[in-house]
């Protein structure tokens, strides 16, 4: 698990490379504010070994902020994270590594008949109620039980410093909005439970829309009522506080509705998904940072918002203004290549927009 004393030390071997606001807080550690992403590629031995030495790298050149999730590439991302870590000279320690499920995952490879092994390994089994399984997606507490315990073989770790519901919002689908908030609070009381028994040390939510869409969107999950039901989870488990920690969502130049769009309730009227992230303590950790590899295309970055961003490349510019946004702790970036390393890594020696320069974009 990252402790202080771990990630303060790899910050000291490293800051001097960086700017002054590459390394944040999160909880009393230190992490980059550029990490590795693990989504992208095929699920084939070659794609491993290139993720493999990306990670490696990356590790070793000032990036130790490693997001992942079971069903990533079949379960071979988690694998080969924790492999990395293993392989490089850094301490375990010192690596901040988050993780999620909610996802029925596949093993290795995707099998010929996708139905028929989920109803073999998730339903017939038992691991999965018929009723739970929407879309591929499950938040029941013994299904989450089997993915973080899965997540842990896999990763070769006794404990994940960052555990995710993942994409929770995919429920609405067969669900109205108050049984997901159920679903969820219930979900959190097991990882409550998880986090005292200390195989987490802490755990937040995973999106792709709920918290960047207008409250009339389908997909729609309201942050202060997702915080309230960690609260309430906490108190069920019996916990002295919760270890609700982080949300993840996407961010860049072409999404940035998280910062846009005041959809969420707080103390003072209507805020944006990152300004009530930031107000309430959660670090939000940016996904879709470079949209996929397309903001590597210096065309795809609006000329006016390009001209006040830091950088030599176009990644470098748009991982800068990922970097920018208030409340943002890291922006995650795929790296599934070793030549990926170097630009993005690169992209910490310059500063980032404060958040005055930050807001006058969008006026």
């Amino acid at each position: 698990m990252a402790t202080k004393s771990a990630t303060w030390a790899y910050r000291d071997r490293f800051h001097e490379s960086f700017g002054r606001t590459y390394f944040r807080r999160f909880a009393d550690c230190l992490v980059s504010s550029v990490g590795v992403g693990t989504y992208l590629g095929d699920a084939t031995d070659e794609a491993d070994a290139a993720y493999h030495d990306a990670l490696v790298e990356a590790l070793e050149s000032g990036i130790n902020v490693v997001d992942t999730a079971v069903n990533y590439r079949h379960q071979r991302s988690e694998r080969v994270v924790g492999e990395a870590i293993r392989d490089s000279d850094i301490d375990r320690n010192a690596v901040m590594v988050s993780t999620k499920g909610g996802f029925v995952p596949f093993d290795g490879e995707r099998p010929a008949d996708a139905s028929a092994y989920v109803e073999s390994e998730f339903l017939d089994s038992g691991v999965v109620d018929r009723e739970d399984l929407v879309m591929g997606n499950c938040l029941s507490p013994d299904f989450l039980d089997w993915s973080l315990d899965r997540s842990l073989s896999n990763l070769g770790f006794d404990s994940i410093d960052l555990y995710y519901v993942h994409n929770p919002e995919a429920q609405l689908a067969q669900f109205d909005r108050e049984t997901v908030y159920e679903k969820l609070e219930d979900a959190f009381v097991r990882l409550e439970e998880r986090a005292e028994a200390g195989d987490i040390d802490h755990y937040g939510v995973a999106t792709w829309e709920a918290f960047r869409v207008p409250p009339d969107h389908d997909k729609y999950l309201s942050l202060p009522e997702v915080v309230s039901r960690a609260r309430n989870a906490s108190d069920r488990a019996g916990t002295t506080a919760t270890h609700f920690r982080a949300v993840q969502l996407p961010f860049n130049v072409h999404m940035a509705d998280a910062f846009t769009l005041e959809a969420h309730e707080g103390a003072d009227g209507k805020q944006s998904a990152l300004w009530f992230a930031s107000e309430a303590g959660l670090d939000v950790f940016t996904s879709a940072s470079l949209l996929q590899g397309d903001l590597t295309n210096p065309t795809e970055i609006p000329e006016a918002v390009d001209s006040r961003l830091a950088g030599d490349t176009a990644a470098q510019r748009a991982l800068n203004f990922a970097r920018s946004a208030p409340g943002v702790t890291s922006a995650l970036v795929g790296m599934g290549s070793p030549e990926h390393v170097a630009e993005n890594v690169g992209a910490g020696t310059f500063s980032p927009m404060g958040a005055d320069a930050f807001d006058s974009v969008f006026q």
